[in-house]
């Protein structure tokens, strides 16, 4: 592991260090910087939390909001909650997976999305739904999806 990741994480958990009950508030904090976390990192929060890297590695595994690859500049949380999906977000999560060329949880091979489904977004009356970061985008069609992408692209 390079020295530079076991020290900054050294320095980040410093309030965490020697204290196994802390683990998930030492993964946030440690995500919240990182961004993600690799298995060095998790690796590096092993030791200074004083636990075995297997336990680190089944609590980032089991959580779905950590994250172990890095994401892209854009996040798209999809709706595929109940109404979201009967009004076409199947259809919708197609389009998208075509144009990004990834499936769930995956980025994008330039790096700037990443593609995530959600359980609900509460705009039940806007479904299909999506948000692209923290703009959300309502009455979803696949070649709308498709646009907004294409827009973000450009910029």
């Amino acid at each position: 592991m390079p020295a530079g990741i076991e020290a900054r994480v050294a320095e980040l958990l410093q309030p965490y260090a020697g204290r196994p009950s802390e683990l998930i508030q030492a993964l946030h904090r440690v995500q919240g910087v990182l961004g993600h976390l690799p298995l060095e990192v998790q690796k590096a929060v092993a030791r200074v939390l004083g636990v075995p890297p297997s336990q680190v590695h089944e609590v980032v595994t089991f959580y779905h909001f950590f994250r172990t690859q890095p994401v892209g500049k854009h996040v798209i949380r999809l709706c595929l909650g109940t109404a979201c999906y009967v009004r076409g977000a199947g259809r919708v999560l197609d389009a998208l997976r075509e144009e990004l060329g990834v499936d769930l949880g995956g980025t994008s091979a330039d790096g700037l999305f990443t593609l995530e489904g959600v359980r609900c977004l509460g705009a039940c009356g806007l479904a299909p739904v999506m948000m692209v970061d923290e703009e959300v985008y309502g009455r979803l069609t696949p070649g709308r999806a498709r646009d907004i992408l294409r827009g973000l692209r450009r910029g």
